[in-house]
């Protein structure tokens, strides 16, 4: 019996008659497919099928699997493609064993086969190259149009990702058996075309190349690799194919250019940390600490900062505060505590009638860690690591100011003060004693106070008036804040 259908990758012919044929229970060794329009033969046999009314459903059903396999395998080149196929289907009705049975020659066949088309449809993906054709209408814009050579029937399977990747663009694929050409509306498929019919190179074409040239490392060149990848038989259809041969010859000679020229010099080199000094008077010692303090780069917070922000106030203060790191305006101006949190700080020691140039404040990091969300950048708490790498300076800082007593305002600076994990919450306004002697005060951020609800602002301002009145036991808090 002979079985004729529409066209080289008629699935949904090949379905219909695979069911019919099922029905009447005719053998694949009984069957012969065709496709495409039919031509007189005076040496074909058999009976070729007529149409006829559909039979009753057979409740017969396949794996999901072998439906994408005969998605697949109809796009190849192969002539006995659809016997392959219905001999399989007559198999996985016949011998339900043989889904699973991965070494079944039938199977194995056809598998090799899909796999070669889907290879086929990822060059395909790699190796177009369009050119732009100019065009008689001045209100359309430009034409691009790529001439390729498939192994197999793939254009049609392969048109959707060319129209989701170049859908702002006109373009047109020609290939020997099936053209495609997307006009930013719809696709449109049309008969095969010739070598002749594709444009000549353009100056997109030569811009191309001469990125194509630059970009080239000799030092990386593995030409069976790149064969492997990019078999000679594409090179015909690729522009950058003519460069390949005179660049992987030059490509020794070049890598010994690049081993032979001295070593390329940064733009941008952090100086090396200065050999000990003799000891400094205090203020050039907090000056030298403060220098050494810009070149910091032990952890990643410091290459993406503007700068680094001391602390700053007189030596031998009564207090000392510690807070967590600079914000978006400390870190632009490179002073501590002057954005929103530290006007609210601010704020606070007017109300116990401690004027700000009488207190040293500082940070436990020295960097503003931040993110980006559009334009701006939002402050994010540090990790442990990079808080132990500042560490250091801190303690250092304390050394030269020499504070009478520290306040730690937040958990990240009550952390870096006393060496271990602080709850804020349940022990502020409580003092803690330091190893060195020094005590502590824990108290919030004043951060923390702008991230609460307006309504709750007022009250949580007033505890933190109180709490930082501690470290001035003889000062009374003054009337509240307008």
């Amino acid at each position: 019996m002979l079985v004729r259908l529409d066209h080289e990758t008629d699935l949904a012919g090949f379905r219909r008659e695979a069911r019919a044929l099922l029905a009447r229970r005719v053998r694949p060794i009984d069957v012969s497919w065709s496709a495409g329009p039919c031509h007189d033969d005076l040496f074909a046999d058999g009976d070729v099928a007529q149409d006829e009314e559909p039979p009753p459903d057979t409740g017969v059903t396949v794996p999901p699997a072998f439906l994408e396999l005969c998605h697949t395998l109809v796009l190849h080149r192969e002539p006995h493609r659809f016997a392959l196929l219905y001999r399989l289907l007559w198999r996985l009705v016949h011998e339900p064993a043989l889904r699973h049975d991965p070494l079944d020659a039938d199977m194995l066949q056809a598998r090799q086969m899909a796999q070669a088309v889907k290879r086929d449809i990822h060059k395909m993906h790699a190796f177009v190259r369009f050119r732009q054709v100019q065009d008689t209408d001045d209100a359309l814009d430009p034409l691009h149009v790529a001439w390729y050579e498939p192994d197999h029937r793939i254009v049609e399977a392969n048109a959707p990702w060319f129209r989701r990747r170049f859908a702002n663009m006109r373009w047109a694929i020609l290939t020997p058996e099936r053209c495609v050409e997307w006009d930013r509306r719809q696709l449109q498929f049309r008969a095969g075309a010739t070598r002749a019919d594709a444009p000549p190179a353009d100056a997109g074409e030569a811009l191309w190349l001469t990125y194509y040239q630059n970009i080239f490392n000799p030092a990386r060149l593995k030409l069976a690799m790149m064969q492997k990848e990019m078999p000679r038989k594409y090179w015909r259809n690729l522009p950058e194919a003519q460069l390949i041969a005179p660049l992987a010859a030059q490509a020794r000679e070049r890598s010994a250019r690049m081993i032979a020229q001295p070593a390329t010099v940064p733009l941008r080199r952090i100086p090396r940390a200065a050999e000990p000094a003799p000891p400094l008077l205090e203020p050039d010692a907090l000056a030298s600490l403060n220098a050494r303090m810009q070149r910091c780069r032990e952890c990643p917070i410091g290459a993406n900062a503007t700068q680094a922000v001391p602390g700053e106030g007189p030596l031998q203060p009564a207090v000392m505060f510690v807070g967590e790191q600079p914000g978006d305006q400390e870190d632009l101006r490179g002073r501590p505590f002057v954005g929103p949190a530290g006007q609210l700080f601010d704020r606070a020691l007017q109300r116990i009638g401690v004027a700000r140039e009488s207190v040293y404040v500082s940070n436990a990091l020295r960097h503003f860690k931040y993110e980006l969300r559009g334009k701006r950048r939002i402050h994010k708490t540090p990790a442990q690591e990079e808080a132990l790498a500042c560490r250091h300076w801190l303690d250092e800082e304390i050394a030269i100011v020499r504070p009478r007593a520290l306040v730690a305002l937040g958990a990240t600076a009550a952390r870096a003060l006393l060496g271990r994990p602080v709850a804020v919450l349940s022990e502020r306004g409580e003092w803690r004693e330091r190893g060195d002697g020094l005590r502590v005060l824990v108290t919030l951020h004043p951060s923390a106070l702008l991230r609460m609800p307006p309504e709750q602002q007022p009250q949580a301002f007033e505890v933190f008036v109180r709490d930082l009145a501690l470290a001035w036991p003889a000062r009374a808090v003054s009337g509240s804040d307008p």
